[in-house]
């Protein structure tokens, strides 16, 4: 199966289509949305084509092939227009083989550990930076930000598949490849 990991769309119109036009380039099983979905919050500026409704709309058509987590800027008010689940903290996946702990990050991150075992993976947003490392025990992992990256990076998103973690701009340049 091949799953597609994106982060912080912020409520960008824009940004969520390109979003979705890449996931369906990519013909992805599943794509993993970790937080942030439909506002820019008070410490980022208005976001490309800003519009939240439009950001509803394209998210409830897919649905069916959303699997999402609850980010720091989520409240319980988003659950009401979204048709998917997303108030979940985390989400346990296991994808070829592997444990992937999915979360936003701004409880759970590299300097605040979940429970996770000896060579599991951590993947997460918040920071809008992307990132694939090998820390001691774990993997560390971010596809950073759809519509506000930080760090001069550019707009990023990433795929897994067949034991590859791969973080690709939205024209389609690999940024980052790490081997799970």
């Amino acid at each position: 199966m091949k799953y597609m990991f994106a982060s912080d769309i912020h409520g960008s119109a824009y940004y969520c289509r390109e979003m979705l036009r890449a996931f369906r380039e990519e013909k992805a099983d599943r794509l993993v949305l970790l937080g942030d979905l439909l506002y820019h919050g008070p410490r980022n500026d208005l976001p490309k084509d800003y519009a939240p409704k439009e950001v509803i709309a394209m998210l409830n058509e897919v649905k069916d092939f959303i699997y999402a987590v609850r980010g720091n800027c989520e409240a319980e008010v988003d659950q009401m227009v979204l048709e998917f689940p997303v108030m979940a903290d985390y989400c346990i996946l296991v994808l070829d083989q592997k444990t992937f702990y999915a979360t936003h990050g701004h409880v759970y991150n590299q300097d605040h550990l979940p429970p996770i075992q000896k060579g599991d993976i951590l993947i997460h947003g918040h920071t809008h930076v992307y990132k694939a490392e090998r820390k001691e025990n774990y993997i560390l992992l971010n596809p950073g930000s759809v519509s506000i990256p930080k760090e001069g990076n550019p707009p990023t998103y990433a795929v897994v598949q067949d034991g590859t973690f791969l973080i690709k701009d939205f024209e389609g340049k690999i940024r980052k490849e790490l081997q799970l």
